[in-house]
């Protein structure tokens, strides 16, 4: 993943799982952010690594959950999916998780999608250009450079 450092994160719509309506990188409002992309229901372990570990090491970053699900059907379908998604979420935490559904296949194409089951991992700096990136599932150390690169951007 070291090809998308420098890059742009493409500009892609989504919607939180509290209805607000998202414009991304756009409306992360000049911040840097941690975007834990997932493709296939069984990432979701995979973030939930990835999540606990920035929480543990207390890495001063906004993160966002973003379910990408691309195709006719999850289109169709994306509010009952969005639904069973919120009956296992606190609502609390509703507004750092964000549905993309017709741009899903913009963020495959720029993160591509091998390893499926492996949470795309992003830090994406001020202007929305990524600065870090992982693909290859959970590991403390990989948690710790996060940590040291979200500490080192300006």
């Amino acid at each position: 993943m070291t090809e998308l450092i420098g890059q742009p994160f493409p500009s892609v719509r989504g919607e939180g799982l509290d209805k607000k309506a998202w414009n991304l990188p756009q409306d992360l409002a000049g911040k840097p952010a941690v975007l834990l992309i997932g493709y296939k229901q069984n990432a979701q372990f995979d973030i939930d690594r990835w999540m606990l570990g920035i929480l543990m090491a207390k890495t001063p970053v906004a993160m966002y959950e973003l379910p990408t699900i691309s195709g006719l059907v999850p289109g169709l379908i994306g509010n009952q999916i969005d639904s069973g998604m919120r009956g296992g979420i606190p609502p609390e935490a509703w507004s750092s998780v964000i549905t993309v559904y017709s741009d899903a296949h913009i963020i495959e194409r720029f993160t591509g999608t091998e390893l499926g089951n492996n949470a795309r991992v992003l830090l994406i700096d001020s202007a929305g250009k990524v600065v870090w990136a992982a693909d290859r599932g959970y590991l403390p150390q990989l948690a710790l450079e996060l940590d040291a690169r979200v500490r080192s951007l300006p």
